[in-house]
């Protein structure tokens, strides 16, 4: 089973950057994509980047020209750099990966969690 181990958010000013990881606990995977998703209470979870194995990556519009995801060339730590933070990116973060590991076959794991909370 995939495990995946975020760190990196807490509290920060508007306008201010944050960069969050997300460390896969086991390489034995093949990895298709790797993402990150936010969620507020009362709310869908909803993508905000995501980077295929390929190397392409997609932004939620909200975040575009302000966030970047990347990973290492392990392929097993992924990262959100995320710059002039708004109070509207206030969110528990999330990582995710869609891997294949013998037994399980193709899956999404999760992250446990990070809060990201922007305020003055």
């Amino acid at each position: 089973q995939v495990q995946l181990v975020e760190s990196g958010g807490g509290l920060v000013q508007p306008g201010g950057s944050l960069r969050l990881s997300c460390v896969a606990s086991r390489n034995s995977f093949i990895i298709n994509t790797m993402g990150w998703y936010r969620q507020v209470p009362g709310k869908e979870r909803e993508l905000v980047a995501i980077i295929r194995n390929g190397g392409s990556t997609d932004y939620a519009d909200s975040v575009k020209e302000r966030f970047t995801i990347s990973r290492d060339n392990t392929k097993t730590m992924f990262y959100l750099q995320m710059n002039s933070l708004k109070p509207e990116d206030t969110a528990v973060y999330y990582c995710n990966v869609f891997a294949f590991s013998s037994g399980r076959g193709w899956k999404d794991y999760w992250g446990q969690g990070t809060q990201v909370t922007v305020s003055s």
